[in-house]
């Protein structure tokens, strides 16, 4: 005895409606993984450049940024962010121009520093990769 055609069920059709369904519920995790990383690494890389500010600040040493406590808080937050470069210290007046030589009685220090950020979704990571990029003035101490 046979079954009628309209009484037999189709085989396969819920797993293939799962995988479809499950391919873009995959690629909406992964890219709001992404977004929070990089939501991290730019409050890293900002937090960074305010803790070597404010370490330089207090100790500027000569030249600027040159102390062993500047060098100690760049290898801390070297540790703390991934891929974070060397810091740009710079000594800047009221205006926030470039001053050279320094003041330390009236003048700001002002660090700049950044760390590339790379996406592990397959579409956001086409677009390659951007830099995040910190900076941060503290009154010399």
């Amino acid at each position: 005895m046979t079954v009628p055609v309209r009484q037999q069920r189709p085989r396969g059709q819920a797993l293939v409606e799962f995988s479809l369904a499950f391919l873009v519920f995959a690629m909406m995790l992964f890219a709001i993984i992404d977004f929070g990383r990089g939501i991290y690494q730019f409050n890293g890389v900002s937090q960074s450049a305010r803790e070597i500010a404010r370490v330089a600040s207090v100790h500027p040493g000569t030249p600027l940024g040159t102390s062993p406590q500047v060098a100690a808080m760049v290898a801390a937050q070297k540790g703390l962010v991934p891929y974070l470069g060397n810091p740009t210290i710079t000594c800047v007046d009221a205006t926030g121009a470039p001053h050279t030589p320094c003041n330390y009685a009236t003048d700001s220090v002002k660090v700049v520093v950044s760390a590339p950020f790379g996406a592990v979704t397959p579409i956001i990571s086409s677009f390659g990769s951007w830099t995040m990029t910190g900076s941060a003035t503290s009154l010399i101490q």
